[in-house]
């Protein structure tokens, strides 16, 4: 009888570990969870850069002005290739890696649960300063989605938005990357060497380095394309050469 009790009370505090409802999405450990999350923003993200695509082929559709503002359009058309590449193509893979990597290399979970699910709610406050700024004045970025000057310095706070949401996925990628070389290198299975791990593991490790390689270097880019901090620059380099 005891046993039985011991048995339900186990039952009964295991089922509390876990939350239920909307809390199992919010404040998900699980690398399954984080990766389906993942997965479902690339998705939605797929779709918002779909209707973009649309609207700019519909405006292609005959020569000349048809349905859209040139100014709109090369909004458009900015917008579009930020989101595809940063919401929708970004976050699938990492979605994949989150589902896959622990599963192949034989480890329980991803390294670092919270940081996981941390860098994975980045992107939602990213997204909504990406679409937001569509509502700032001026408009969105318009200067194309690779973002050179000297384009990039004649838009509004839009650009800054867009700036700022930027950054704020590039941590995503260099936390995502972090939590993937550690579990990859001190989480595999007993037995399993580098050489005996899956190509896919192989790839992310690889993308990985490369990501914290290349995000640091990317977004000091990117602060440097940003309005407010070129015209700091500016008006604090300007009185130095009137003085040299």
């Amino acid at each position: 009888m005891s046993t039985i009790s011991t048995t339900h009370d186990h039952a009964h505090d295991h089922a509390h570990d876990h939350p239920h409802g909307w809390r199992r999405w919010l404040f998900a450990t699980n690398h399954k969870d984080i990766g389906t999350m993942y997965l479902i923003f690339s998705f939605v993200s797929l779709l918002a850069g779909g209707v973009m695509a649309l609207g700019i082929r519909l405006e292609l559709f005959q020569p000349g002005l048809q349905y859209l503002r040139p100014e709109f359009f090369n909004q458009l058309t900015t917008m579009h290739g930020l989101v595809m590449v940063f919401g929708a193509i970004m976050p699938a893979f990492v979605g994949f890696a989150n589902w896959m990597v622990p599963l192949q290399i034989g480890a329980s979970d991803m390294a670092f649960a919270r940081m996981n699910n941390f860098s994975f709610w980045i992107l939602p406050v990213a997204a909504l300063l990406l679409f937001g700024s569509f509502l700032a004045p001026g408009g969105a970025p318009s200067g194309g989605w690779t973002l050179y000057a000297p384009l990039t310095l004649q838009m509004g706070p839009g650009m800054d938005m867009a700036i700022f949401a930027l950054h704020l996925l590039g941590a995503s990628s260099i936390m995502g990357s972090i939590n993937i070389i550690v579990t990859i290198l001190n989480m595999r299975a007993p037995g399993m060497t580098l050489m005996k791990m899956p190509m896919f593991c192989w790839t992310w490790l690889i993308t990985a380095y490369l990501l914290i390689a290349v995000m640091p270097v990317w977004r000091v880019r990117l602060r440097w394309f940003s309005r407010t901090v070129i015209l700091v620059l500016v008006s604090f380099l300007l009185p130095v050469v009137a003085i040299l």
